[in-house]
């Protein structure tokens, strides 16, 4: 079976008009005109997956993103919250309800997480690791 060579050239052009516009002006048309901040981590990766496969294209990709300003996340939009604010859902023996903390998540973040997922990967970790960074032992 031979693919014709229009389809070939067509998906390739498409390919190449897509990192040239470059990923952070196409997803977030919003987020130009901005001069600094926190480099968006899902823009620079999927800049990178352009820069895997075309140089050149990929290259121009963080050019734009960078000159539009469309790599930077939005100036006071974060997705932390304040330990203070996660305390309500860790019970006394250090345990975390989950009911509590995804009830506290939906209300801070506005966006649901499904933590009684079973693919969801759980980290221990003890005061001895905290200690090794330099971090109080807090919720």
């Amino acid at each position: 079976m031979r693919i014709p060579s229009r389809l070939v050239g067509g998906v390739l052009l498409a390919t190449l008009v897509t990192q040239l516009a470059a990923c952070g002006s196409i997803f977030y048309p919003d987020r130009r005109g901005q001069i600094e901040g926190r480099i968006d981590p899902l823009v620079a990766g999927l800049n990178a997956v352009g820069l895997l496969f075309y140089v050149i294209p990929g290259l121009i990709a963080f050019a734009v993103d960078f000159a539009t300003g469309a790599i930077y996340l939005e100036p006071g939009k974060t997705a932390q919250i304040d330990p203070q604010k996660l305390q309500p859902a860790v019970n006394a023996d250090g345990q975390v309800d989950r009911q509590k903390l995804q009830a506290i998540l939906e209300t801070e973040l506005g966006r649901s997480f499904p933590l009684d997922d079973p693919r969801l990967i759980q980290h221990k970790g003890s005061a001895q690791q905290l200690a090794m960074y330099a971090l109080p032992p807090a919720a």
